[in-house]
Protein backbone atom coordinates (compact mmCIF):
# COMPACT_ATOMS: atom_id res chain seq x y z
CA UNK A 1 0.00 0.00 0.00
CA UNK A 2 1.40 3.34 -1.28
CA UNK A 3 4.73 2.18 -2.00
CA UNK A 4 6.57 3.39 -5.33
CA UNK A 5 5.17 0.55 -7.45
CA UNK A 6 1.85 1.37 -6.45
CA UNK A 7 2.16 5.47 -7.29
CA UNK A 8 3.85 4.55 -10.61
CA UNK A 9 0.97 2.30 -11.84
CA UNK A 10 -1.63 5.21 -10.88
CA UNK A 11 0.28 7.36 -12.87
CA UNK A 12 -0.11 4.56 -15.63
CA UNK A 13 3.00 5.13 -18.15
CA UNK A 14 1.09 3.81 -20.68
CA UNK A 15 -1.13 7.15 -21.35
CA UNK A 16 2.18 9.61 -20.93
CA UNK A 17 2.68 9.06 -24.74
CA UNK A 18 -0.50 10.85 -25.39
CA UNK A 19 0.52 14.01 -23.42
CA UNK A 20 3.78 14.28 -25.26
CA UNK A 21 2.44 13.98 -29.15
CA UNK A 22 1.10 16.84 -29.53
CA UNK A 23 3.53 18.76 -27.57
CA UNK A 24 6.10 17.21 -30.25
CA UNK A 25 3.56 18.17 -33.67
CA UNK A 26 3.10 21.76 -32.15
CA UNK A 27 7.20 21.80 -31.73
CA UNK A 28 7.90 20.43 -35.71
CA UNK A 29 5.48 23.21 -36.69
CA UNK A 30 7.78 25.56 -35.09
CA UNK A 31 10.63 24.36 -36.15
CA UNK A 32 9.44 24.28 -39.83
CA UNK A 33 8.60 27.92 -39.46
CA UNK A 34 11.45 29.73 -37.50
CA UNK A 35 14.32 26.89 -38.57
CA UNK A 36 15.46 26.20 -34.83
CA UNK A 37 13.09 26.09 -31.25
CA UNK A 38 13.95 27.41 -28.19
CA UNK A 39 14.78 24.90 -25.95
CA UNK A 40 13.74 26.04 -22.83
CA UNK A 41 10.34 26.56 -23.21
CA UNK A 42 9.69 23.27 -25.11
CA UNK A 43 11.30 21.11 -22.57
CA UNK A 44 8.66 23.34 -19.79
CA UNK A 45 5.90 22.37 -22.04
CA UNK A 46 6.91 18.61 -22.38
CA UNK A 47 6.85 18.94 -18.36
CA UNK A 48 4.19 20.13 -18.26
CA UNK A 49 1.66 17.98 -20.35
CA UNK A 50 3.20 14.76 -18.45
CA UNK A 51 2.88 16.55 -15.32
CA UNK A 52 -0.90 17.47 -16.27
CA UNK A 53 -2.11 13.91 -17.83
CA UNK A 54 -0.45 11.97 -14.77
CA UNK A 55 -2.54 14.36 -12.25
CA UNK A 56 -5.65 13.39 -14.28
CA UNK A 57 -4.69 10.05 -14.38
CA UNK A 58 -4.55 10.09 -10.42
CA UNK A 59 -8.19 12.22 -10.38
CA UNK A 60 -9.54 9.87 -12.41
CA UNK A 61 -8.95 6.92 -10.64
CA UNK A 62 -9.67 8.68 -6.75
CA UNK A 63 -13.14 10.25 -8.24
CA UNK A 64 -14.54 7.17 -9.64
CA UNK A 65 -13.49 5.12 -7.13
CA UNK A 66 -15.62 7.46 -4.77
CA UNK A 67 -18.53 7.35 -7.42
CA UNK A 68 -18.40 3.59 -7.51
CA UNK A 69 -17.29 3.39 -11.52
CA UNK A 70 -14.67 0.92 -10.64
CA UNK A 71 -16.17 -2.40 -9.80
CA UNK A 72 -15.15 -5.65 -9.44
CA UNK A 73 -16.48 -6.64 -13.02
CA UNK A 74 -14.38 -3.36 -14.70
CA UNK A 75 -12.43 -4.77 -17.70
CA UNK A 76 -9.73 -1.83 -18.20
CA UNK A 77 -6.36 -1.85 -15.89
CA UNK A 78 -6.74 -2.19 -12.38
CA UNK A 79 -7.26 1.50 -10.89
CA UNK A 80 -5.14 2.09 -7.17
CA UNK A 81 -7.69 2.96 -5.21
CA UNK A 82 -9.93 1.11 -6.03
CA UNK A 83 -7.34 -2.50 -5.61
CA UNK A 84 -6.30 -0.63 -2.35
CA UNK A 85 -2.68 0.17 -3.50
CA UNK A 86 -3.09 3.56 -1.91
CA UNK A 87 -5.27 4.96 0.08
CA UNK A 88 -8.07 8.20 -1.11
CA UNK A 89 -6.89 9.86 1.30
CA UNK A 90 -2.93 9.82 0.12
CA UNK A 91 -4.27 10.10 -3.60
CA UNK A 92 -5.54 13.53 -2.14
CA UNK A 93 -2.06 14.06 -1.36
CA UNK A 94 -0.83 12.82 -4.52
CA UNK A 95 -3.42 15.10 -6.72
CA UNK A 96 -2.26 18.04 -4.80
CA UNK A 97 1.91 17.80 -5.12
CA UNK A 98 1.02 16.70 -8.90
CA UNK A 99 -1.04 19.68 -9.63
CA UNK A 100 1.47 21.75 -7.84
CA UNK A 101 4.51 20.52 -9.80
CA UNK A 102 2.31 21.17 -13.19
CA UNK A 103 1.82 24.61 -12.23
CA UNK A 104 5.16 24.75 -10.93
CA UNK A 105 6.44 23.86 -14.03
CA UNK A 106 4.18 26.39 -16.51
CA UNK A 107 5.24 29.31 -14.37
CA UNK A 108 8.14 30.16 -16.20
CA UNK A 109 6.43 30.40 -19.48
CA UNK A 110 5.23 34.04 -18.64
CA UNK A 111 8.69 34.76 -19.69
CA UNK A 112 8.06 33.41 -23.17
CA UNK A 113 3.79 33.98 -23.90
CA UNK A 114 2.96 36.48 -21.41
CA UNK A 115 0.33 36.37 -18.57
CA UNK A 116 -1.95 34.51 -20.65
CA UNK A 117 -0.02 31.71 -19.75
CA UNK A 118 -1.37 31.64 -16.45
CA UNK A 119 -5.46 31.39 -17.88
CA UNK A 120 -3.96 28.68 -19.84
CA UNK A 121 -2.39 26.95 -16.96
CA UNK A 122 -5.57 27.82 -15.08
CA UNK A 123 -8.40 26.31 -17.82
CA UNK A 124 -6.25 22.86 -17.74
CA UNK A 125 -6.45 22.53 -14.41
CA UNK A 126 -9.88 23.07 -14.00
CA UNK A 127 -10.71 20.62 -16.62
CA UNK A 128 -8.35 17.64 -15.18
CA UNK A 129 -10.93 18.27 -12.35
CA UNK A 130 -13.83 18.06 -14.59
CA UNK A 131 -12.92 15.50 -16.70
CA UNK A 132 -14.19 12.25 -14.91
CA UNK A 133 -17.68 14.81 -13.99
CA UNK A 134 -18.08 15.75 -17.53
CA UNK A 135 -17.16 12.63 -19.10
CA UNK A 136 -20.34 10.33 -17.55
CA UNK A 137 -22.22 12.91 -19.67
CA UNK A 138 -20.92 11.99 -22.94
CA UNK A 139 -18.61 15.30 -22.34
CA UNK A 140 -14.90 13.53 -22.17
CA UNK A 141 -15.00 13.41 -25.87
CA UNK A 142 -14.86 17.25 -26.26
CA UNK A 143 -12.48 18.03 -23.27
CA UNK A 144 -9.83 15.55 -25.37
CA UNK A 145 -10.40 17.52 -28.80
CA UNK A 146 -9.74 20.37 -27.03
CA UNK A 147 -6.79 19.44 -24.11
CA UNK A 148 -4.93 17.19 -26.00
CA UNK A 149 -5.26 18.46 -29.66
CA UNK A 150 -6.04 22.62 -29.32
CA UNK A 151 -4.63 23.59 -26.18
CA UNK A 152 -1.49 21.65 -26.37
CA UNK A 153 -0.44 22.20 -29.71
CA UNK A 154 -1.19 26.22 -30.77
CA UNK A 155 0.05 26.72 -27.04
CA UNK A 156 3.43 25.10 -27.56
CA UNK A 157 3.90 26.61 -30.78
CA UNK A 158 2.65 30.42 -29.98
CA UNK A 159 5.47 29.57 -27.46
CA UNK A 160 7.70 29.63 -30.18
CA UNK A 161 6.89 31.74 -32.88
CA UNK A 162 4.19 34.48 -30.87
CA UNK A 163 1.01 33.39 -33.48
CA UNK A 164 -0.69 30.79 -34.48
CA UNK A 165 -2.17 29.90 -38.04
CA UNK A 166 -4.89 28.11 -39.82
CA UNK A 167 -2.30 25.43 -40.97
CA UNK A 168 -1.32 24.98 -37.04
CA UNK A 169 -5.35 25.15 -35.60
CA UNK A 170 -6.05 22.20 -38.24
CA UNK A 171 -2.57 20.33 -37.06
CA UNK A 172 -3.66 20.97 -33.44
CA UNK A 173 -7.76 19.74 -34.26
CA UNK A 174 -6.48 16.46 -36.59
CA UNK A 175 -4.21 15.44 -33.42
CA UNK A 176 -7.43 16.12 -30.94
CA UNK A 177 -9.44 13.98 -33.22
CA UNK A 178 -6.87 11.00 -33.38
CA UNK A 179 -6.09 10.91 -29.70
CA UNK A 180 -9.90 11.22 -29.12
CA UNK A 181 -9.73 7.44 -31.02
CA UNK A 182 -8.64 6.58 -27.67
CA UNK A 183 -11.54 7.39 -25.53
CA UNK A 184 -13.87 6.04 -28.03
CA UNK A 185 -12.27 2.39 -27.96
CA UNK A 186 -11.81 2.68 -24.22
CA UNK A 187 -15.45 3.78 -23.66
CA UNK A 188 -16.42 1.10 -26.42
CA UNK A 189 -14.89 -1.41 -24.19
CA UNK A 190 -16.96 -0.56 -21.34
CA UNK A 191 -20.31 0.18 -22.53
CA UNK A 192 -21.80 -2.65 -20.67
CA UNK A 193 -20.65 -1.68 -17.28
CA UNK A 194 -20.92 2.17 -18.11
CA UNK A 195 -24.47 1.55 -18.71
CA UNK A 196 -25.39 -0.22 -15.49
CA UNK A 197 -23.93 2.50 -13.45
CA UNK A 198 -25.59 5.03 -15.70
CA UNK A 199 -22.38 6.58 -17.16
CA UNK A 200 -22.95 7.86 -20.90
CA UNK A 201 -20.53 7.60 -23.50
CA UNK A 202 -20.41 8.04 -27.04
CA UNK A 203 -20.84 4.55 -27.66
CA UNK A 204 -23.69 3.95 -25.56
CA UNK A 205 -25.63 6.82 -26.96
CA UNK A 206 -24.76 6.12 -31.10
CA UNK A 207 -24.72 2.54 -30.51
CA UNK A 208 -22.29 -0.40 -31.87
CA UNK A 209 -22.35 -0.19 -35.53
CA UNK A 210 -22.16 3.81 -35.35
CA UNK A 211 -19.14 3.20 -33.28
CA UNK A 212 -17.23 1.50 -35.57
CA UNK A 213 -18.02 4.32 -37.94
CA UNK A 214 -17.05 7.07 -36.26
CA UNK A 215 -13.86 5.38 -35.28
CA UNK A 216 -13.15 5.02 -38.73
CA UNK A 217 -14.28 8.59 -39.71
CA UNK A 218 -12.65 10.26 -36.66
CA UNK A 219 -9.25 8.73 -38.62
CA UNK A 220 -10.20 10.04 -42.31
CA UNK A 221 -11.25 13.38 -40.79
CA UNK A 222 -7.62 14.20 -39.03
CA UNK A 223 -5.92 13.10 -42.33
CA UNK A 224 -7.71 15.36 -44.42
CA UNK A 225 -7.44 18.33 -42.14
CA UNK A 226 -3.38 18.07 -42.65
CA UNK A 227 -3.79 16.80 -46.57
CA UNK A 228 -2.78 20.20 -47.33
CA UNK A 229 0.35 20.30 -45.28
CA UNK A 230 1.45 16.67 -45.80
CA UNK A 231 0.90 13.31 -47.47
CA UNK A 232 2.51 10.87 -44.57
CA UNK A 233 -0.50 10.76 -42.43
CA UNK A 234 -2.16 8.11 -45.11
CA UNK A 235 -0.36 5.71 -44.00
CA UNK A 236 -1.58 5.92 -40.18
CA UNK A 237 -5.20 5.98 -41.76
CA UNK A 238 -4.60 2.24 -42.85
CA UNK A 239 -3.54 1.62 -39.64
CA UNK A 240 -7.12 3.21 -38.30
CA UNK A 241 -8.99 1.20 -40.51
CA UNK A 242 -7.42 -1.79 -39.66
CA UNK A 243 -8.22 -1.22 -36.06
CA UNK A 244 -11.85 -0.82 -36.54
CA UNK A 245 -11.99 -3.77 -38.43
CA UNK A 246 -10.66 -6.13 -35.44
CA UNK A 247 -12.75 -4.10 -33.27
CA UNK A 248 -15.71 -5.49 -35.02
CA UNK A 249 -14.53 -8.65 -34.52
CA UNK A 250 -13.43 -8.59 -30.89
CA UNK A 251 -16.80 -6.52 -30.09
CA UNK A 252 -16.37 -7.00 -25.95
CA UNK A 253 -14.11 -8.00 -23.29
CA UNK A 254 -10.52 -7.70 -22.09
CA UNK A 255 -9.26 -8.52 -25.53
CA UNK A 256 -10.50 -4.88 -26.60
CA UNK A 257 -7.11 -3.50 -23.69
CA UNK A 258 -5.10 -4.84 -27.36
CA UNK A 259 -6.79 -2.37 -29.57
CA UNK A 260 -6.46 0.41 -26.48
CA UNK A 261 -3.06 0.13 -26.82
CA UNK A 262 -2.64 -0.29 -30.40
CA UNK A 263 -4.49 3.07 -30.78
CA UNK A 264 -2.00 4.71 -28.13
CA UNK A 265 0.46 3.59 -30.67
CA UNK A 266 -1.49 4.78 -33.67
CA UNK A 267 -1.36 8.12 -31.66
CA UNK A 268 2.25 8.87 -31.69
CA UNK A 269 2.52 7.25 -35.49
CA UNK A 270 0.56 10.36 -36.76
CA UNK A 271 1.91 12.51 -34.35
CA UNK A 272 5.50 11.56 -36.21
CA UNK A 273 4.28 10.98 -39.79
CA UNK A 274 2.51 14.76 -39.44
CA UNK A 275 6.07 16.50 -38.18
CA UNK A 276 8.40 14.10 -40.71
CA UNK A 277 5.93 15.40 -43.44
CA UNK A 278 5.91 19.03 -42.45
CA UNK A 279 9.48 19.07 -41.97
CA UNK A 280 11.03 17.45 -44.82
CA UNK A 281 7.85 18.26 -47.33
CA UNK A 282 6.30 14.90 -48.18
Amino acid sequence: MNSYKAWFLAARPKTLTGAVAPVCVGLSAGWVSLGSLQWVPAALCIAFALLMQIDANLLNDYLDFRGGIDREDRLGPQRACAQGWITPEAMLRGIAVVTAAALLTGLPLIAWGGWEMLIVGAVCVIACALYSTLARLALGDVLVVVFFGIVPVCTTYYLQAGNVGQEVFLASLAMGLVTDCLLLVNNFRDRDTDRRVGKHTIPNLIGERRTYILYALIGATACALVYSQTRLPIFYLAINFYLVSRMQRIRRGRELNKILGQTAASILLFALLYSVGIIFNI
